[in-house]
């Protein structure tokens, strides 16, 4: 089963801070090519100003690594879906859901947003955890 999936930044933040971490195996899938990272230009730029922040304390080196896997990794989608009726809590969130949202609509059903932070968007199945993303992977596609 091949994923696409918006990764919020947070998912990034924890897979920097702990090595062995759900988070981590993500962008490992990322990297191996199971999963495929719908970006925006917006969504980078956060990725980036976040990742590079003086309290987080990460590697530059490490940074650029991750950032240049998932640009080269992903799928850019450019236009975002006009029809979004959900409400996500936080502005700077918007641009994940919105992502999500036109991906499923024009890439692909398959498509999930992964956040670590899920009560910042509203109860859909396709908002997910790392942890229940890994259990989808690890789902035969016969038992979905």
């Amino acid at each position: 089963m091949h994923i696409y999936a918006t990764i919020d930044t947070n998912v990034l933040v924890s897979a920097l801070y702990k090595a062995d971490s759900n988070p981590a195996r993500i962008l490992l899938l990322i990297q191996e090519k199971k999963i495929t990272p719908l970006l925006h230009p917006k969504i980078i730029s956060e990725y980036i100003e976040v990742l590079s922040r003086k309290k987080f304390n990460f590697n530059a080196h490490i940074v650029a690594e991750v950032i240049k896997i998932i640009i080269e990794s992903g799928e850019m989608i450019d236009s975002l879906s006009s029809d979004i009726r959900d409400i996500v809590s936080d502005p700077d969130d918007a641009i994940f859901y919105n992502i999500t949202m036109t991906a499923k609509q024009t890439v692909s059903e398959d498509t999930f947003l992964v956040t670590g932070n899920i009560k910042h968007f509203p109860i859909k199945p396709f908002v997910v955890t790392p942890a229940r993303l890994l259990e989808i992977l690890n789902t035969p596609a016969e038992r979905l």
